[in-house]
């Protein structure tokens, strides 16, 4: 797809924002709905939070081809992308595994929330509340961990979009 780089920014910036509401549906969701949250649920926030940023980041990078600028936005394009793959990755693991388990204590998720303490620091947001088994939710019938995997495939799109977008001109 051949976008302009100001059409390209534009939608970095609403992907960005989508993948940051995503964590506001998600508290919601926790705080309102009682849909208490597992490891790979917390996992998902982090990682949305991280592309998030990124590509707001992304939004904001300069549209050059050559230089300095034009390598940072790549590498830029490049961790956002590979976030946003784990995300996948992440997605993908809760629904095929950790949702049919009747406990997932002590897997990568586990070990990486509790590495960053962001569980301690934030409780509230980042503190494992279920099991997968127990976590497990649909909306509209879809489980709530494919939806998650559905907009880290686009926003993956997205910051892959960055990458070649062209300059006006």
């Amino acid at each position: 797809m051949d976008l302009s780089s100001s059409r390209a920014r534009r939608l970095c910036l609403l992907a960005g924002l989508a993948a940051w509401g995503s964590v506001g549906a998600a508290y919601y969701a926790q705080h309102v709905l009682q849909m208490l949250p597992c490891p790979w649920c917390i996992l998902q926030r982090i990682l949305f939070l991280v592309v998030g940023a990124g590509l707001i980041a992304l939004a904001a990078v300069p549209d050059v081809r050559d230089g300095l600028a034009a390598l940072g936005r790549r590498v830029l394009v490049a961790l956002t992308g590979a976030f946003a793959l784990a995300g996948i990755a992440a997605a993908l693991y809760q629904n095929r595994v950790a949702s049919k388990s009747p406990s997932c204590d002590l897997t990568l998720a586990d070990r990486v929330i509790s590495g960053l303490g962001l569980d301690a620091q934030w409780p509230e947001l980042f503190e494992v509340r279920a099991s997968c088994a127990d976590a497990a939710v649909d909306l509209f019938g879809v489980p709530f961990e494919l939806w998650s995997l559905a907009l880290f495939v686009a926003l993956a799109t997205v910051a892959g979009l960055r990458w070649s977008a062209r300059r006006p001109g």
